[in-house]
């Protein structure tokens, strides 16, 4: 049987593709740094319909310890990880890069650069040992495609060097010889709680009308986006794939037939 391990798994995206998998069969290793609510997520997945187990360690990305604890974890729990997914991560208040504390720049990019880098490094070193080797996929996210808006430089700086990253660390795992393999996950515009608030639930995103009329025709609810992402995941034999969901294609038409279509995700 085999196993994922999903880094902020217990709400949102993580946790919808953490059920997808436990249905399908395998093993669930999840995460967050909330304890109480990690300890709730792992009771209500094990109660739930699924062939695999289910266990869980709560720890920050941000924190080399804390990642290495979590693998331990899975391994001393199932043997080994046969899919990793970096996939924590936090929103930059809406203010301008000089509004922003050192604090706040500091959360940013220790949750959702640095613990990608440091949770893929970590992953392919376990993988390594193992005879099959793994996946190891990197969630990409606002700047990922070099877009541009005020209140989400640091955000976007992050995700488009969380891109640029994983398409090199595919290139290097690939040149090593490795039996790791590394990917990325495009999931576009989730609406969730990470949409209209900062720093993991901290501070209130007040979200300008026009980008909420851009949400509502391009967004989606995280358990859809999960679903694709997951489908694909459970196929996919190649290094450095992009499993995308809100695909230029997808997104014209949704434009294009917004005026027919109209949803309200803020009302």
């Amino acid at each position: 049987m085999k196993t994922v391990v999903i880094t902020g798994s217990t709400r949102g995206l993580g946790w919808e593709m953490a059920q997808l998998f436990h249905k399908n069969g395998w093993n669930v290793c999840l995460n967050g740094v909330n304890e109480t609510r990690l300890a709730a997520a792992i009771e209500k997945l094990r109660t739930a319909e699924g062939g695999g187990q289910v266990d869980g360690f709560a720890g920050s990305v941000a924190s080399s310890a804390d990642i290495q604890a979590l693998i331990d974890h899975a391994v001393a729990a199932f043997g080994s990880i046969d899919i990793w997914i970096n996939n924590a991560g936090v929103n930059q208040p809406m203010r301008a890069i000089w509004e922003l504390t050192e604090a706040e720049i500091d959360a940013v990019l220790n949750i959702d650069l640095r613990g990608a880098i440091l949770g893929s490094r970590l992953a392919a070193l376990q993988m390594e040992k193992q005879s099959e080797g793994g996946y190891i996929y990197n969630i990409e996210g606002y700047g990922s495609n070099d877009a541009m808006m005020l209140g989400l430089n640091l955000y976007g700086t992050s995700k488009r060097a969380v891109t640029h990253f994983t398409q090199a660390f595919a290139k290097e795992l690939a040149e090593r010889g490795s039996k790791v393999k590394a990917g990325r996950l495009s999931p576009g515009i989730m609406i969730t709680d990470f949409t209209v608030k900062a720093l993991g639930g901290k501070e209130a995103i007040e979200l300008p009308e026009k980008t909420k009329k851009v949400y509502n025709i391009l967004g989606d609810y995280p358990d859809v986006v999960a679903a694709h992402l997951v489908k694909e995941m459970l196929v996919n034999t190649k290094n450095n794939a992009h499993i995308e969901w809100l695909t230029g294609g997808k997104a014209m038409w949704r434009f294009m037939t917004a005026g027919f279509n109209k949803r309200d995700f803020f009302s």
